[in-house]
């Protein structure tokens, strides 16, 4: 869409003890980013590192920037630019901010602030999985498009961005949220308890017993044998994490007909995780009368395996005889969906969603 776009849009990687500040051109980084303590606790600290961090950025760039996009966390009024409510990693936000009036305010300059979920969700569809599949059926032979995309982080939380038909799905309020789901085997908690770094080190702590801290690598590392502890324990506290993930996955894909990628710090335990979302998609539930019904009403594909692709992309394509004609027309029943690991990681995938849609927005003002 613009990857050769040669305008440059800057952004920001927005973490609550650092930021990470660069600047793209056509889906690539054209800077060296520039890391400084994010000073979250104080909000004059937290501003001022803001504006020197652009600061630095625009004093890096061999010509003039036409927005600032970056993802912040929420709750927020992300239309409005303005940050606040219950931000653990700002603290100091709480009251509320008017972040992106502040800073078209210093720079002169558009500025866009969005969740990091629709944003990945967004870059991953421009310029990562969603580009991928599609170019990868052209290549195959087939003849389908695809255009809906879920885009799942699994990390701190368990974020979500939703495309429809190409464009970013922002709601009525921005507010498209997965983390306060219904928890699959704790229907009081919320899914973010079960499907997140906390919920896969709580799952190995209880089926271990082993209560020390360890993080989510070091329980890969106990799964794959090659740190002491709970083998069994660990590979069952990533399978508990997708099982829970899938059951939420199930829902959202069947309301938005969508194909799903997953990014993520987690996803470096993919091979743990990722089988068990796919049975849940592929699970089935009962009507009071016995049947069974299928979870997910599309035939859901890995789309990372080479054999399951190749039949993603086939389907069950025949012809099919017009009635009192002798004309034929070709039918193809399958619905399908599919399952895909992000290839260009989260990070990057943020950034060219926060890059797609600042230039989206000033091409639909000019």
């Amino acid at each position: 869409m613009y990857k050769n776009d040669q305008r440059v849009v800057i952004t920001l990687d927005a973490g609550g003890t650092n930021f990470v500040f660069s600047a793209m051109r056509g889906y690539e980084y054209i800077i060296d980013p520039i890391t400084l303590p994010s000073g979250s606790h104080d909000l004059d600290l937290c501003l001022s590192t803001m504006v020197d961090g652009f600061r630095q950025v625009i004093d890096r760039l061999d010509t003039k920037p036409v927005a600032i996009s970056f993802a912040f966390p929420g709750p927020a009024d992300y239309r409005a630019g303005i940050i606040g409510g219950y931000l653990p990693n700002f603290p100091s936000f709480r009251d509320g901010v008017a972040l992106g009036p502040f800073l078209k305010a210093r720079f002169g300059l558009p500025v866009y602030i969005n969740n990091d979920g629709d944003l990945f969700a967004l870059g991953e569809a421009t310029g990562g999985a969603l580009k991928e599949i599609n170019e990868r059926i052209r290549t195959l032979g087939g003849s389908r498009t695809y255009s809906n995309l879920l885009g799942y982080t699994f990390g701190t939380g368990l974020g979500i961005g939703s495309v429809i038909n190409g464009r970013l799905n922002l709601g009525n309020n921005a507010c498209i949220e997965t983390f306060c789901l219904r928890h699959k085997a704790e229907p009081g908690v919320i899914v973010e308890e079960g499907a997140s770094i906390r919920g896969v080190k709580r799952a190995y702590a209880e089926l271990s017993g082993d209560s020390s801290d360890l993080t989510p690598y070091d329980i890969y590392l106990i799964a794959e044998g090659e740190r002491e502890g709970d083998a069994e324990a660990a590979r069952r506290a990533f399978d508990l994490c997708g099982e829970v993930a899938g059951d939420a996955f199930a829902s959202a894909v069947t309301l938005t007909d969508s194909l799903i990628v997953i990014g993520g710090g987690l996803t470096g335990a993919a091979k743990y995780i990722k089988p068990a979302v796919l049975r849940e998609l592929r699970s089935t539930l009962v009507t009071k009368g016995g049947e069974d019904v299928q979870r997910v009403q599309m035939r859901v594909f890995d789309l990372d395996d080479e054999l399951e692709f190749a039949k993603f992309v086939v389907g069950d394509a025949r012809p099919l005889k017009v009635y009192g004609t002798d004309d034929t027309v070709m039918y193809d029943p399958m619905k399908r969906t599919g399952v895909i690991l992000s290839k260009i990681g989260a990070s990057k995938a943020i950034s060219i969603g926060a890059y797609v849609f600042a230039l989206t927005e000033l091409d639909a003002e000019d």
